[in-house]
């Protein structure tokens, strides 16, 4: 179910889903091709390769639920699940700092999910089961 949005909530939703869209489109390249950086992380989370691949399957759905409008709900959930194990992850098993990053993948990880936070809240009313609840 897709929700009508007004001009400005309009944008902010596509604006939130292209941020969130667009970082995690950039990372599955990365996990698909099983580039060093991201085995070295999913070894350290001992999750190597069924992790690295898992997580890059869930996170190219997320990306296409995101795009499509009657499924932004969805897909800003689902991101908003992904993003929430990523910064555990940060938290408690690889740091803020991965590689000398200075923290990048820690801080994408969080606009990630503000972005998703922003786009489930404003398609709140087409999540299944729950939905029905944020109808006006």
């Amino acid at each position: 179910m897709s929700t009508t949005l007004s001009g400005k909530a309009n944008l902010i939703s596509w604006v939130s889903r292209l941020i969130a869209a667009a970082i995690m489109g950039q990372t599955l390249f990365f996990k698909f091709t099983a580039a060093p950086e991201a085995v070295a992380l999913f070894e350290t989370l001992g999750a190597e390769p069924w992790g690295r691949i898992a997580t890059g399957v869930a996170e190219a759905l997320a990306v296409i639920l995101l795009l499509m409008p009657r499924s932004a709900a969805l897909g800003g959930a689902l991101t908003m699940g992904l993003m929430g194990g990523a910064i555990m992850s940060h938290l408690t098993k690889l740091g803020i700092e991965v590689g000398d990053d200075g923290g990048a993948l820690f801080i994408m990880a969080l606009v990630t999910l503000a972005a998703a936070t922003a786009t489930t809240w404003l398609h709140r009313s087409a999540l299944p089961i729950v939905g029905a609840r944020f109808q006006g």
